[in-house]
């Protein structure tokens, strides 16, 4: 198998120092033909700044100079996969590509950094969107994409599902003509800045299936509905269960009443993804198990405060939360509220 992998590379116009490195080097065309494969993770090992100023479309971004990078790594990384690996010049992925090739993954370094991916004239994505990976039980992986305040793209096995589309909300604004048809778009519901019918129809497609609640059904004219406490099998390795999300505190409860709206727990091969939707930290979430992935939303006084959405972090347990649709409301101090909880704690740009 690494005599076929080497002669792959070879083709690709790769090379490898051989009995001197672990890894592969690429130049820049060998590392596009490499990329553009399904069963290759590009990988950018720069600062989250860097990132965000360019980077190339797809890439899952990991800082090789934090000391928890070989751990958040291979947290989301697959041995399956071969590593396309990159920084600015090509040295800090260099160290990335050894260490990596140390541990088992299969790794291509690309020569000359993204400093020479832009002399080439390569494309470069400019979004700043954020991208967590997660493995699933039998190690495939799923890409969650942090897009804005409640809107949040997945990929997963091929397969594309869109939470909660929203074109545009204040200054912000998300170009769905730019991604792919969705397979499964999931609407909580119908305020603007989770319901949007311009959205849905930019992401739908031949076999685009959606799934939501009735009011926003209603307003459709399609769609599967849910209802508190049904659950759905939309593929063989997908399920879903619609719960409760609602608010309690009395002057707010007009915003979202009981039994109206919906929270969704995805099932994904085995992995298990809570997304809350428009809730205050309900006496339900305590039935709530096994949970890897879960969405909490924190913005009072439509949803939670931050010591709000801590309870429900211990009610139901989940291995990683995203504070999620949060506004204004500064969330920077749940990390330490939780932090004897076992919860790792993840604050992306939803606001």
């Amino acid at each position: 198998m690494k005599k076929i992998f080497t002669c792959l590379l070879a083709a690709l116009g790769l090379t490898s120092a051989c009995g001197q490195k672990n890894y592969e080097d690429a130049d820049v065309s060998g590392f596009a033909a490499l990329a553009a494969k399904p069963d290759v993770v590009v990988l950018d090992v720069r600062t989250a700044e860097e990132f965000n100023e360019g980077h190339l479309a797809d890439a899952l971004n990991i800082d090789v100079k934090q000391g928890d990078f070989m751990q958040k790594a291979t947290a989301a990384l697959t041995k399956e996969s071969t590593i396309a690996v990159y920084c600015r010049s090509g040295r800090r992925s260099a160290d990335a590509a050894s260490r990596l090739a140390a541990a088992g993954y299969k790794v291509v370094n690309l020569k000359g950094g993204i400093t020479a991916w832009k002399e080439a004239n390569m494309p470069v994505a400019t979004n700043a969107y954020e991208v967590d990976v997660f493995k699933t039980k039998s190690g495939k992986t799923v890409r969650f994409h942090a897009l804005m305040h409640a809107s949040i793209r997945m990929e997963y096995d091929g397969k594309e599902i869109e939470i909660d589309p929203v074109l545009k909300l204040r200054e912000r604004s998300i170009d769905y003509s730019s991604m792919p048809k969705a397979d499964y778009i999931f609407v909580t519901h119908e305020h603007g800045d989770h319901f949007d019918k311009e959205a849905i129809k930019q992401l739908t497609g031949e076999g685009t299936k959606l799934v939501t609640n009735k009011r926003c059904g209603d307003m459709l004219g399609y769609g599967t509905i849910m209802a508190n406490g049904d659950n759905l099998k939309i593929a063989d390795d997908i399920t879903v269960d619609a719960v409760p999300a609602y608010n309690t505190t009395e002057a707010n409860k007009q915003f979202h009443p009981k039994g109206r709206d919906n929270g969704f727990i995805l099932t994904i091969d085995g992995l298990r993804i809570y997304i809350a939707g428009d809730t205050e930290d309900i006496p339900e979430m305590s039935a709530i198990k096994d949970i890897d992935v879960a969405f909490l939303p924190c913005n009072q006084p439509f949803t939670m405060t931050p010591d709000q959405l801590v309870n429900a972090a211990k009610m139901v347990k989940p291995k990683v939360v995203f504070p999620y649709h949060y506004g204004q409301t500064d969330v920077s101090g749940i990390p330490q509220l939780l932090k004897d909880e076992g919860i790792e704690v993840r604050i992306r740009h939803y606001e």
